[in-house]
């Protein structure tokens, strides 16, 4: 297909400064001063017609950047949010449950309830209900009887599930009905094998791409706990193709992708482009919602006394990072707490793997100028800051670090990436971009931890493929049409309302949106 393309006199963010664009093949060729600046409307008007107009989108009234980037996303668990029951604003067990009947009944009234396929839900935050609102499995067992259901913690790292369901998986619950993290990333792969499951996956993933695409997103890193080269080599054939998307690889399945010679950066086959091998995903420690982060001190008002936990133990840490690197694999890591993530920075100052260190949510004040000097990014969610303020004052009460130090990391040289981690937080930049800029959700609420919010154009850069929050040549053709200036942006609210202001998304010079 050819997407040669002529953006005329189109507004740069925070400036008073106006490009042409060129685009050719699928890349940026030029990026120029407007020659059209200073003439007339009429004049613009006149010169554009007289080229066909598709060729040539007059840009005088809208705002260009390159196209945004999702550096973390479970893309599949987060697709299946736009079918599945979200719990995001239960306060209480109670709440939940009122919220899964409700579910219930409507799917019953709708007769689309199959009495022996899994009924699933997301996004419950029992780290915020008070201690005689917790989780019980008495309380989902009578919400749900012999319906399957099985309902995912926000942070995906626990699931609650009722007896018709424990059996159905094969797990242990004991009277709380809650999985804890590693058999529950295990369980929650099962969703996908029901009947009907892969017609509604593909639904729903089509969905999440226009959705994406009209927020002004071109690209993600798919982090999904699966086999994901395969897979998106399927989803490209498919027709699938509506975003880049960098397919990461889990250490378990580490050696058969290095046997079948991949290394990050290598396309897919029949991606067209789009699809690249990711990096080496390994998951380190657990989660501050579920106190399972891995700490140097013990969590606040806990009985027993608890650091959290380690995913796997620091040798074995160190023994993926070097395979990996030897292999011509990045590592994405994700750590949470302060002393996972002094691990991992110590094991990738001995291996000299390089690629990023996903979340660093609680970081040592020692620990934070070596993601700069190690040269590993800080992919981090600053929508998770939102979400977790009261639980930091909740479990975190006397850290032995700094909590989401963005200012911190910036102002020692560290490359920052951010995302959404969805399902976790939706897939939206512009709400992460108002988090870390505002440092809250709304007006009314003071901010969080002012002192590490970011310059709005840093974190606009941090939210782009490349790195940058404008255009140059020899970029990919992966550009937003925005009808409103970011920069002057003046409130959370109107920074997170972003999404109604993107007239065009462009992937390789092809309109998504």
């Amino acid at each position: 297909m050819n997407n040669d393309l002529n953006i005329t006199n189109a507004r740069i963010p925070g400036s008073g400064a106006r490009v042409d664009l060129g685009i050719r093949n699928g890349r940026i060729v030029s990026v120029n001063p407007s020659h059209a600046q200073n003439t007339s409307a009429a004049a613009r008007s006149a010169s554009v017609t007289s080229t066909p107009a598709s060729d040539v989108i007059d840009a005088s009234d809208l705002w260009v950047i390159p196209g945004l980037m999702d550096c973390h996303t479970h893309f599949t668990q987060w697709s299946k949010t736009l079918g599945r029951l979200d719990l995001i604003d239960a306060r209480s067990a109670d709440e939940a449950m009122a919220m899964l009947r409700a579910h219930l009944d409507e799917r019953r009234a709708a007769d689309t309830l199959d009495p022996n396929a899994f009924v699933v839900g997301m996004r419950f935050r029992h780290s915020l209900w008070s201690d005689d609102e917790q989780p019980t499995l008495a309380a989902i067992d009578a919400a749900a009887g012999e319906q399957p259901v099985a309902l995912s913690s926000a942070d995906m790292h626990c699931g609650w599930v009722n007896s018709a369901a424990a059996r159905r998986l094969g797990v242990h619950v004991d009277e709380s009905g809650l999985v804890g993290e590693l058999e529950w990333f295990e369980a929650y792969k099962e969703f996908d094998k029901a009947p009907g499951a892969a017609e509604e996956t593909d639904r729903l993933l089509r969905e999440a791409e226009a959705d994406a695409a009209g927020k002004g997103v071109t690209g993600i890193r798919d982090y999904e706990m699966a086999e994901n080269i395969d897979t998106w080599i399927g989803r490209f054939a498919g027709g699938l193709d509506g975003l880049r998307v960098e397919a990461g690889v889990y250490p378990e399945r580490l050696a058969k992708a290095i046997d079948d010679g991949w290394t990050t950066g290598k396309a897919l086959p029949g991606s067209h482009g789009l699809g690249t091998v990711g990096a080496m995903k390994l998951i380190s420690d657990g989660s501050l919602n579920t106190r399972s982060a891995y700490c140097s001190t013990p969590y606040s008002g806990i009985e027993p006394p608890t650091r959290g936990v380690l995913s796997y133990a620091p040798e074995q840490i160190e023994d993926y990072m070097r395979l990996a690197t030897e292999h011509g694999f990045d590592i994405a890591c994700h750590a949470i707490g302060d002393e996972a993530n002094t691990i991992v920075l110590d094991a990738a100052e001995r291996t000299g793997a390089h690629g990023s260190i996903e979340h660093a949510q609680m970081l040592k004040r020692s620990d934070i100028p070596r993601f700069a000097a190690l040269g590993l990014a800080a992919s981090i969610q600053p929508q998770h800051a939102m979400d977790d303020r009261d639980v930091i004052t909740r479990f975190w009460a006397h850290p032995a670090g700094i909590p989401y130090a963005f200012r911190a990391l910036y102002d020692a040289g560290a490359t920052l990436r951010m995302g959404s981690d969805a399902p976790v937080a939706p897939l939206d930049p512009w709400m992460a971009i108002s988090a870390a800029v505002f440092g809250t959700e709304s007006s009314a609420r003071e901010p969080f931890q002012p002192e590490q919010c970011l310059p709005v154009e840093v974190a606009l850069a941090a939210s782009t493929a490349v790195g940058r929050d404008r255009l140059e040549a020899g970029d990919p053709a992966d550009l937003v049409l925005l009808d409103a200036d970011p920069y002057v942006q003046a409130t959370p609210e109107a920074m997170r309302a972003m999404p109604a202001h993107v007239a065009m998304t462009f992937l390789a010079g092809k309109r998504t949106h």
